[in-house]
């Protein structure tokens, strides 16, 4: 593992895009662009705590802002409510997955878990490109990351607390329907994940030093270990051939690492391209 970027409080929701990476910085309250000369700089400054990074279908940059429970815009100038989605977030707002339409699928901790709230299922929301919401598939166990196949059809994403991967079908109206499990992660608890051009799934692991490449099913065909003491808590394919595998990294998560600088970004080269969304 190469590190990107170090220094950093937790980095969450990475993205690739025009040739750059894209990720929240969650307790400096900044979206990050790493271009390539290999420099940070900061793109927005988000109040509520960003997470989750998309693209409108204007190009706009989408941001999930945790704490208001909102889904915002940014035009370059200015940051705006695209959708309040506290009707249906029962916890911090977290990552998400933008489909070809403009559709954002977006999960939440369900509850406050670092408030010692009892874990509690969540919703996963849909927020349409008209700005309203939908509650698009019910009962998830800590809904994060989430990818979409290549032929907008299929939506997979991880339940951090359930140890798997769920699928279901998506609908020309971005409708979820045919709910099962995709793949069942033994002692693996999922965070953010993305899609490769083979169908499998890298899996970011919030509790051990690993990264995993999953197939459906359950078979694990790639281990890549982090340094002993950190866990993956997100990872995205980039890169100009999307063979670069990104990985954001930290000794810890929530509020405790908040006053630490112990995050980093890292990367490693893998065999299979990205593929699908984000």
């Amino acid at each position: 593992m190469e590190v990107i970027v170090d220094g950093l409080t937790f980095p969450e929701g990475p993205r690739w895009r025009d040739g750059a990476l894209w990720f929240s910085d969650f307790y400096t309250h900044r979206v990050l662009r790493v271009g390539p000369q290999g420099r940070a700089e900061a793109v927005a400054h988000v109040p509520g705590r960003p997470s989750g990074l998309g693209w409108a279908k204007d190009g706009a940059l989408l941001v999930v802002s945790m704490l208001d429970r909102a889904l915002l815009r940014f035009d370059g100038g200015r940051l705006e409510t695209v959708a309040d989605l506290s009707a249906v977030a029962t916890g911090p707002c977290n990552d998400m997955v933008v489909d070809a339409a403009g559709r954002a699928y977006i999960g939440n901790f369900g509850s406050d878990r670092h408030r010692d709230e009892p874990l509690r299922p969540a919703c996963l929301a849909r927020v349409d490109p008209d700005g309203s919401v939908t509650r698009a598939a019910e009962d998830l166990l800590f809904p994060n990351g989430t990818v979409i196949t290549p032929d907008g059809r299929t939506l997979v994403i991880a339940e951090t607390f359930a140890n798997r991967l769920t699928a279901f079908d998506v609908a020309a109206d971005g409708a979820l329907s045919n709910r099962r499990v995709f793949a069942e992660l033994g002692d693996c608890f999922p965070d953010g994940i993305c899609l490769d051009a083979e169908g499998a799934v890298w899996v970011a692991d919030a509790r051990h030093p690993r990264v995993l490449r999953v197939f459906g099913g359950g078979r694990v065909e790639r281990t890549v270990e982090l340094d002993a003491g950190r866990s993956a808590f997100a990872c995205m394919l980039g890169g100009d051939d999307r063979r670069t595998l990104f990985v954001c990294t930290n000794t810890g998560s929530g509020p405790t690492v908040a006053d630490k600088t112990d995050g980093r970004v890292e990367a490693v080269r893998v065999d299979v391209a990205g593929a699908g969304r984000p």
